[in-house]
């Protein structure tokens, strides 16, 4: 099964990303593989991506196991 395409409306700008902290601890936010999260290394969470928007609330964020962090400090920037 084809997966659906991307609406280019549901895309982050990279340089918008650049911009964006986390909301607990003020540092950069690192984009995960599948695009659909934000990931807060030094919190230890992830804040998801709907339809292109960032939802940066504590509320909104799961947790982080520390084997998906270890994955994320190999991945290039």
């Amino acid at each position: 099964m084809a997966e659906d395409p991307v609406d280019p409306r549901h895309v982050i700008d990279r340089q918008v990303l650049e911009m964006l902290v986390c909301p607990l601890t003020k540092t950069r936010l690192t984009l995960s593989s599948d695009h659909k999260e934000l990931i807060s290394i030094a919190a230890r969470l992830a804040f998801p991506i709907v339809k292109g928007v960032p939802l940066l609330s504590l509320e909104e964020a799961r947790n982080v196991e520390p084997e998906e962090l270890q994955a994320l400090s190999r991945q290039p920037h």
